[in-house]
């Protein structure tokens, strides 16, 4: 016969993995009616509890789950160090879970890292997570939620702020009446593509203006270079702004395959500087961001919450620095 896991009674209760935890560890936190349902589901499915699952909400493994996407990982391998040496000062250990492109039920994802008994969860969020707020908190473990801005009982954030980033670099510009700015949209990222969005519109609105620069592109296309040789066919702008630095190569090189000289015709920015926008030709004007702070805080935050020790700031903001270089005029 097959084994009955603690997850097929979740799911037959409708509840949270954390849920059917304290309620076979005999918690007092949970509501009578949450309590008859996993109980009536744990009779049904004829659930015998290991010591994994009586041991999830009791014991402590000083292991920290972190969820990173896939497409995330070149730009995270920073953000993970910072992370690793603060768990390392701190005696935790880090379990490492990546999550493939298409995936998007952040309840299940979360699941799977929690059975692995974990203390705490790590989030790394290139997705809007806003909607899933409620959901997060159903969970009785403390989570840190990395690159978006977002708090709870038991939920800190660390972001980068990308809006405040885009917002001063559109006002250097629009100081000196230069209005044709273009960012190009990123799915890989769709909060930073919101935060810099947002960044140009506040910007403008300073200067009475509405922002219409904001360049959609579909969630179809897979080549950003096929993308931009196209559109650079028909559309000339004065600035133009990528957040990955691949982004930012394949508007360099489709520009110029259409006659379009950087910086003399447009100016070009990345929003996140790397090894690839520093050794290209010309370097790519980019912003600094503090990929290995944003790890090592939100690792510091989580041993704090862990700890149960007092958190005084739960959305940890980060600054981005800009560094000029070559795709932009002086």
């Amino acid at each position: 016969m097959k084994k009955v896991t603690i997850y097929e009674v979740a799911k037959e209760s409708n509840v949270s993995l954390a849920t059917v935890s304290r309620v076979i560890n005999g918690s007092t936190v949970v509501k009578e009616d949450t309590r008859k349902r996993v109980e009536e589901a744990i009779n049904k499915l004829g659930y015998r509890p290991n010591a994994i699952a009586q041991g999830l909400a009791l014991s402590r493994t000083t292991t920290v789950g972190l969820i990173i996407p896939s497409t995330s990982i070149s730009f995270s391998g920073r953000v993970i160090n910072g992370l690793c040496d603060v768990a390392k000062i701190y005696d935790y250990s880090v379990y490492l879970h990546t999550i493939t492109e298409g995936v998007t039920d952040i309840k299940e994802i979360i699941d799977e890292v929690i059975k692995s008994r974990v203390d705490g969860v790590i989030i790394y969020a290139d997705k809007d997570l806003d909607d899933s707020v409620k959901l997060l908190e159903q969970y009785n473990i403390p989570m840190v939620v990395m690159c978006s801005q977002i708090s709870a009982d038991n939920i800190c954030s660390v972001y980068v702020d990308y809006r405040k980033a885009v917002y001063e670099l559109c006002d250097s510009y629009l100081e000196k009446g230069i209005e044709d700015i273009a960012i190009l949209q990123d799915h890989r990222n769709d909060v930073v593509s919101r935060m810099m969005k947002l960044g140009a519109e506040e910007a403008f609105a300073k200067y009475g203006k509405e922002y219409h620069g904001y360049i959609e592109v579909s969630k179809d296309n897979r080549s950003t270079y096929k993308f931009l040789k196209s559109y650079f066919k028909t559309h000339k702008h004065q600035v133009f702004v990528a957040n990955r630095d691949s982004q930012a190569m394949a508007a360099l090189n489709a520009s110029q395959g259409q006659g379009i000289s950087v910086p003399e015709d447009m100016d070009l920015v990345c929003m996140n500087e790397s090894k690839y926008t520093s050794s290209v030709r010309p370097e790519i004007s980019s912003f600094v961001v503090p990929a290995y702070d944003l790890g090592a805080i939100s690792m510091r935050l989580m041993t704090k919450m862990l700890k149960d020790e007092q958190v005084e700031e739960k959305e940890k903001r980060l600054n981005a620095l800009y560094s000029p270089k070559k795709t932009t005029k002086e």
